[in-house]
């Protein structure tokens, strides 16, 4: 049998890995070579209802990073693939007018933590702080930072967003749910999405 090492996310957890539910352990594993992740659902919403944000999120938009907009039941594709020790993902969401995919790219980081490092070329970097919430993964930012054209620039924390992510299983078998939410300070929630979708392993086509 064919050794695949562990991912990002389950080297970071150590330990706490064992509690993860057994569905999740799946997902957040190294692919093996040759095969791709891949999973179908719908986002109950993403985006902002915060019309004002909107030309700010569209700089990011253009490089994979969010989308810029207020959405409800939007489907989407994810496709997961481990490449020398990272995930990379890409998230398309199928839009009325089009599809936009968002791509960021995960390696381990120090201290039991991942960095993710977000757009098409990186645009946003986070580290995160990994544990089991319940049998649910959960990820909580410690650090944010942004590229200026060639520099890169790590965000105060008094002004830098907290994103929050929640991957957990639910009862329906095959059904994993999926909630992100981004803060920043005195303004409040920023971004966010939610939405249920089904995973497998297949090869690469």
């Amino acid at each position: 049998m064919e050794h695949v090492p562990h991912s990002p996310y389950l080297r970071a957890l150590g330990g706490q890995r064992g509690a993860l539910h057994p569905a999740l352990r799946m997902y957040f594993a190294a692919t093996p070579c040759g095969q791709v992740g891949v999973g179908k659902g719908t986002f109950s919403r993403v985006g902002t209802p915060k019309r004002w944000l909107w030309p700010v999120l569209r700089m990011l938009q253009r490089h994979g990073v969010v989308h810029a907009g207020w959405h409800h039941d939007v489907p989407f594709t994810i496709r997961n693939l481990s490449v020398a020790g990272r995930v990379v993902s890409e998230r398309t969401l199928h839009l009325p007018d089009g599809d936009w995919t968002m791509t960021d790219s995960v390696s381990a980081g120090a201290h039991g933590r991942v960095l993710d490092q977000l757009g098409e070329p990186v645009t946003l970097s986070a580290v995160f702080d990994v544990s089991v919430d319940e049998d649910a993964l959960a990820l909580r930012s410690r650090r944010v930072g942004i590229r200026l054209g060639r520099v890169r620039v790590r965000l105060p924390r008094l002004i830098a967003p907290v994103v929050r992510l929640r991957e957990s299983a639910e009862k329906q078998a095959g059904n994993q749910r999926v909630a992100l939410t981004v803060d920043m300070p005195l303004i409040g929630r920023i971004y966010e999405y939610e939405g249920v979708f089904t995973y497998r392993i297949e090869r690469v086509a």
